[in-house]
């Protein structure tokens, strides 16, 4: 195979040298942030947003990076062939993978910000069958040509639950010459489908040469934190840690797994995901909290992952001790007019906050 060769487009300083010098935060979340505002079609999940309402994309990606997103991830999670086949819109493939390229690339130039391709699980992987490798692999080598003839930075794998898979794409990539984040997303059974622990298959990646390695979606901080210390633990190159903002448990350590019996009645198939997880998203404390500990654990990229709002990597950055742009107009409670501490408000009014 031909070997895909990178421009040298960008002049920001790049994702191995960030990482050198502290963690590097990376916003994601799009398809559910865009769904909730009605642009994207819960399901199937393909993001034609980025052609049908290419300046919803663009506003996001301003979003994120004005809470502090160092990272701009271009929207092709799920704009591949498998995902494409499925609505019968192909011919969409190549303009959907360019245009959202083009979306992100103008952002991140803009703000200084690193610019990353994505490809993430196909849903085509079969450990026993050969020819499904291959078709794997077309998948990830096309999305990835384009995302270098649009001068990412880097090349971000996503929510792979297949060790086989993983490396497919790491493959892929290093033949890019772009640095590669793989991050593998555990589900109720925290082990990869064909065998391996998170942290062995993280440790796999590394010594076959992935530059990032980690663990995204799926799980919330309660239960990702558990696997966190077990990949921070097994590998020395800079994990990744970015969980769904929702208040997993034990007994539903994933999003997908999380039960409603107040709503039950009322929801879809009787079960809160995708679009009925409202009543268990994390508040920003939590995700701040989660910040802390993480990056006690080693976690040195950083972000939320589905279910993300620009609150929430603000909370994020403000962890990390950063000042984005956003924290200008971080909470200030004491100038409430009821619940508020400043000597200026009127006091006859502060009675009336013991009402709340």
């Amino acid at each position: 195979m031909t070997a895909i060769t990178s421009p040298a487009e960008s002049t920001t300083l790049g994702l191995l040298d960030r990482l050198a010098a502290g963690p590097v935060i990376c916003a994601e979340g799009y398809l559910f942030e865009l769904e909730r505002r009605g642009y994207l079609q819960a399901g199937a999940f393909v993001p034609k947003v980025v052609l049908d309402h290419p300046e919803q994309v663009s506003a996001l990606h301003e979003e994120f990076v004005h809470a502090g997103s160092d990272v701009v991830e271009a929207f092709t999670y799920y704009a591949h062939r498998e995902k494409l086949r499925l609505i019968g819109a192909e011919d969409l493939l190549e303009p959907m993978n360019r245009q959202a390229l083009e979306l992100a690339r103008v952002v991140a130039r803009k703000h200084g910000a690193l610019l990353a391709g994505n490809v993430c699980n196909t849903n085509v992987y079969d450990p026993t069958d050969s020819a499904t490798h291959d078709q794997v692999r077309a998948i990830f080598t096309e999305q990835i040509s384009w995302a270098v003839e649009a001068g990412a930075d880097f090349i971000i794998a996503e929510t792979i639950s297949w060790a086989g898979e993983a490396h497919i794409a790491l493959d892929v990539i290093r033949e890019s010459g772009l640095p590669s984040v793989i991050m593998l997303v555990p589900h109720k059974d925290p082990d990869m489908r064909d065998g391996g622990t998170v942290a062995e298959v993280c440790r796999s990646l590394a010594d076959s040469g992935a530059d990032v390695v980690g663990l995204n979606c799926a799980r919330g901080p309660e239960t990702m934190l558990p696997l966190l210390a077990e990949v921070t633990a097994a590998v020395d190159v800079p994990v990744a840690a970015l969980p769904v903002p929702y208040r997993t448990t034990p007994d539903e350590p994933t999003m997908q797994s999380l039960r409603d019996p107040i709503g039950e009645k009322l929801l879809p198939g009787g079960i809160p995901f995708p679009t009925g997880l409202d009543p268990f998203t994390c508040n920003r404390y939590e995700i701040a909290e989660f910040t802390r500990k993480a990056t006690d654990l080693g976690a040195r990229y950083l972000g939320i992952c589905c279910g993300a709002g620009p609150h929430h990597i603000r909370a994020v950055a403000e962890a990390l001790g950063r000042t984005p742009p956003a924290s200008a107009y971080s909470p200030d409670m004491s100038k409430h007019a009821f619940l508020g501490s400043d000597a200026a408000l009127r006091q006859h009014n502060l009675v009336y906050g013991r009402d709340y």
